[in-house]
This record gives C-alpha cells, structure tokens and sequence, in this order.
C-alpha cells in the first residue's frame, strides 16, 4: 500500500509518500517570507503554497521512483489550519485523486500529530495519554485506540506555540520564535524572573498562557529596550521554563489521576530541547513510558498526514468529493 500525503495547514508545504508505514520520501518547504512581519500573513502562505505544491508532488513521485498509477491513495489536511492554506492543498489533490482515479482521504492535522510518533516507535501500542503542544493546539488526549479519543485537558486562551511566538516578537528575536527561545535560552538564567504560572478553574487538567504572555510584554515595555536586550537569555530561559513547568505539572497531575503509564508528546513545541529534557527526566521519576517523535516529525509534515491517511485506507475510510476545508476541526465530536 502506498499513500501520498500532503500538508498545507499552515506556512509548511509538505508532500510525502509512505509504503505501508515506511517513509520513502518526506518533503518539507518553509516559507520564509513571514520572518519580515513576525507572523504567518495568511494570504502570502496561500499563494506560496499553490507556487510549489506540483512541483513537490512531481519531486517526490521522482524520488520515490514512483508514478501517480503506483499511488493507492492520495491523504490531504483537511483542517484544522488556515483556510486559504487549507484550500490549496486540498483543491489540488481534489483534482489529482480525480484525474487519476485514486481515492481521496481528508486527514485531521491533529491526529496526524498524535500519530506521528508512530513513524519512529512503529512498536507504540495503545492506550496512552498525549501532550499536544503545537502553534495552534494544546491538548491532552486520551487516547484509547485510533479514533477512539477523549480530550481530558486545554488551553483556554493561546496555545503553547503561540507563546513563544509573541514573546520572540516582544524580544524583538523573529520568526519563528521557538526555536530562537530554545537556543537563546540555552545560555541564560531560567531563575532570572519568576514568570507567573497560571491557575485555571481546571488547574489540574487545562493550560493558560496568555497571563504569561502579558506578563512579559509589560516587563519589556517597564524596563526598556536596552535592558531586555541585556538580559535577553535569561529572559528567554524564564519565559520558557514556566511554559515547560505548566505544561509537565498538568500533564502529571492527569496521569497520576487517570493511573495513566504510557506517555507520548505530539507536535511543535516538543521541538524543544529543555522540553525534552525535563519531561524524560519526569517520566523517569514517575515510572512512565514517555516517547517523542524525532524532530522532523515534530513540525508539520506531510509524513504524519500520509502514516494517518494510510490508517484510514486500512478501514476504507474514504472522502467523497464534496469535502470541505473546516479551519476549526475538532479531533473529537465533544470539542
């Protein structure tokens, strides 16, 4: 069984094919424009997205050493993300499955995430509790099987990826701000300013970052541009030690309630290497299986659209036609 996949949720344009659960090719395009407005313009993301996407899809077919007729079915995001981007990806391979006669396979960008860990632990065996932490989502899902989901925690203002965008944009850093946190943050004092920790109605399950981002955009404005520039790696490593302290406390208090031992964390900000490192040193501590994708599969990527779409293929699960791009998907039917 061979599945092409196709991500364009955001400002990643991503074509990949898998054989069976093999990864034969995984092609990734960022859009670097954005970097000069400090965020995703949706517009400029849709027209990058609809300049190269053949010419991914005709690239990966090549490296594959494949054709479209060695193709059994095309998996495309269908949501959630940006509309226009959406639109792209989706009208294109709406016309390719047409033309070509293969079956269609929307894919929810959310579980594409949650199941991308399988792309490295193909041995990951259910039930476990996962930490959805992207630019768009923070989640805590029970997942009991394929399909089978239950959200047990959220965030109920910005997302963790979020966080770090806009206090990169108050730093004055760039774009994307993770990754430039993680490294600024490397070298700096995470004791350096005690960044509040928010307490939500749910405080043992639901996530809170907008207090923080708040927080550090009236101290920069207070104390001026030449001090935060002076201590601008201890304020990075504060910053991101709180969002990393409110993710791990929530993520335990609900495993040890819901006696959960296996744990997997899914998306974006997983990218990040304190992260990382202090969530397997938690697991340690607790007993827990913990496991991460490996970074590659950490950001969007249209491996984990393909892994899914072929999960789908598997219960013929089909799209027809008519399907439509919905920017809020929901990974269940209670969100």
């Amino acid at each position: 069984m061979k599945i092409l996949g196709v991500e364009t949720s955001c400002d990643e344009t991503s074509v990949a094919i898998l054989a069976e659960h093999s990864v034969l090719v995984n092609l990734v395009s960022s859009q670097s424009l954005h970097q000069q407005y400090g965020g995703i313009v949706p517009e400029y993301a849709s027209r990058e997205h609809l300049r190269i996407i053949q010419n991914m899809i005709t690239e990966a077919l090549a490296k594959s050493g494949l054709t479209i007729q060695d193709i059994d079915a095309i998996a495309v995001t269908q949501g959630p993300g940006l509309m226009g981007a959406l639109l792209v990806g989706l009208s294109f391979c709406k016309g390719l499955a047409y033309v070509s006669g293969k079956p269609l396979i929307g894919v929810n960008h959310v579980e594409g995430h949650i199941m991308a860990n399988f792309l490295d632990h193909p041995n990951l065996k259910f039930p476990f509790l996962s930490l959805l932490a992207s630019g768009g989502h923070t989640l805590l899902v029970n997942v009991q099987n394929f399909q089978d989901y239950e959200i047990w925690g959220r965030s109920l203002d910005d997302a963790a990826g979020e966080a770090f965008d806009k206090a990169a944009r108050i730093l004055q850093l760039g774009f994307p701000g993770g990754p430039l946190v993680d490294k600024l943050a490397a070298t700096g004092n995470s004791e350096f300013f005690p960044f509040p920790r928010a307490k939500t109605k749910r405080e043992n399950q639901d996530f809170s970052f907008s207090g923080l981002k708040t927080a550090i955009l009236y101290l920069a404005r207070q104390k001026g541009n030449d001090w935060v520039q002076e201590h601008v790696a201890d304020l990075c490593a504060s910053y991101q030690e709180a969002i990393i302290e409110m993710l791990l406390t929530n993520t335990l208090n609900v495993a040890r309630q819901r006696n959960v031992y296996r744990l997997v964390l899914a998306g974006g900000v997983v990218a990040n290497s304190r992260l990382r490192s202090v969530f397997q040193n938690a697991a340690l501590r607790e007993g827990l299986e913990i496991y991460f994708p490996s970074l590659k599969y950490c950001t969007d990527n249209a491996a984990m659209i393909a892994y899914t779409g072929t999960e789908l293929f598997k219960r013929h699960q089909f799209s027809s036609w008519d399907i439509s791009a919905i920017p809020n998907l929901p990974l269940t039917s209670d969100n």
